[in-house]
């Protein structure tokens, strides 16, 4: 899997959400939910950065997980919150801490990686 091709993807992705919010969502979504995306795009295009960033920079280690759990992280975690903010159905709020977790291991993982 080519995860630079993966992030340079989903960095086009979290900028097309951040617009799609900024002009098709302003005014159809109240303060909560345009919140909510904001906070999705925020996460969406900083671990995409990040998954770019790792996938690019450091050969010395073996990264195929790290990268995984950073994408299902985006998935998980943004793409909930996206689906939150559009659709009001707060039990989509039950998969974020999910998306949330895988985040917190990809970084933790690397750490551990990157200390051998």
């Amino acid at each position: 899997m080519n995860f630079s091709v993966v992030a340079s993807a989903l960095l086009a992705l979290a900028v097309a959400m951040g617009a799609f919010g900024a002009h098709a969502l302003k005014g159809r979504l109240d303060a909560y939910g345009m919140g909510i995306w904001e906070k999705a795009v925020f996460y969406h295009f900083v671990h995409a950065v990040g998954l770019l960033i790792v996938s690019r920079t450091i050969p010395q280690v073996d990264t195929t997980v790290v990268c995984w759990l950073l994408v299902a992280g985006i998935v998980l975690f943004s793409g909930s919150l996206y689906v939150l903010a559009l659709s009001g159905v707060t039990v989509l709020g039950a998969v974020t801490p999910f998306g949330g977790v895988a985040f917190i291991g990809a970084w933790v993982l690397l750490a551990l990686r990157l200390m051998r």
